[in-house]
């Protein structure tokens, strides 16, 4: 497995097991299986509401705690330093954990100011190893990064071969922050699965479509968390470290580069009012 360093030391590795979308009554038995096939970064979140899931997995497991690298983040309706503070330990509850390896705001919305002070408290007492965001656009990025404290570590942003965030990454970097991925796969839009060209390059080392555009990140220095419920496919999301892509791979996957959003963009006023009408029903 790879490591990556993050920029206060903390190593990280730069694929994980991500536990979006699966439900609370499924997420044991797959973070269980996850670690079997020998994954040891989990991301989750409080708004997946499966932290639970993710904390009897571990515990059970038999694998030490230091050795299983956890991130969550905090919800925009736990927003501000007091609602913050108190879901961070309520995550740790739920983790039975008494610390996190990383700790996210989830969106940029609401008081992520105050959250972000709660966060540092967190890093500085020990409840958190290591402290970023999560769908920071760079604007919004810079503004915290210069005013805060403690520096993001990590920024998790929509990341895949249709939109792959080079531009981003740059600033990420200037500022010492680690690009993550979510949805590497795009989920399956934009016919992710059959796209040509990924599946030629993949073909060229025996390997799918999803284990290229892995790959691909990877050799950027992307975190990456695929998720899937099915332990086959997490074999197979697990085994992108037996082979490189070339410089030339690596220029005509470039070359599939959108350079916007499959998902939602945050300068759009009316998905804004649609996630923020979500958070406060």
């Amino acid at each position: 497995m790879d490591i990556v360093k993050l920029n206060n030391g903390v190593e990280m590795p730069i694929l994980g097991y991500g536990v979006y979308q699966v439900t609370p009554e499924e997420c044991e038995r797959c973070v269980a299986d996850a670690l079997s096939v020998g994954y040891r970064s989990i991301d989750t979140a409080q708004a997946y509401y499966n932290e639970e899931g993710v904390g009897r997995a571990v515990k059970k497991s038999g694998i030490a705690r230091e050795d299983v690298f956890i991130t969550t983040k905090v919800w925009i309706s736990n927003a501000g330093y007091e609602q913050a503070k108190a879901s961070i330990d309520e995550s740790l509850r739920k983790l039975q954990s008494d610390y996190v390896d990383l700790l996210l705001i989830h969106q940029p919305f609401s008081d992520y100011y105050g959250t972000y002070r709660a966060m540092e408290e967190a890093y500085k007492n020990g409840k958190a190893r290591a402290i970023g965001v999560s769908n920071f656009y760079p604007d919004r990025f810079v503004d915290l990064a210069e005013f805060c404290e403690i520096r993001p570590m990590v920024n998790q942003v929509e990341t895949h071969v249709f939109n792959q965030q080079v531009e981003p990454q740059k600033i990420m970097e200037r500022y010492g922050a680690r690009v993550m991925s979510w949805g590497p796969f795009a989920e399956g839009r934009n016919d992710f699965f059959t796209n040509e060209t990924l599946k030629a390059i993949g073909e060229k080392y025996g390997k799918s479509v999803a284990q290229t555009a892995l790959r691909f990140l990877i050799q950027r220095g992307v975190i990456v968390i695929p998720k899937s419920t099915r332990k086959e496919r997490m074999i197979e999301n697990f085994n992108v470290f037996d082979f490189a892509l070339t410089d030339e791979d690596m220029q005509e996957i470039a070359g599939l580069d959108q350079g916007k959003s499959l998902f939602f963009s945050h300068y759009d006023p009316e998905m804004i009012k649609w996630l923020v009408d979500l958070v406060k029903k």
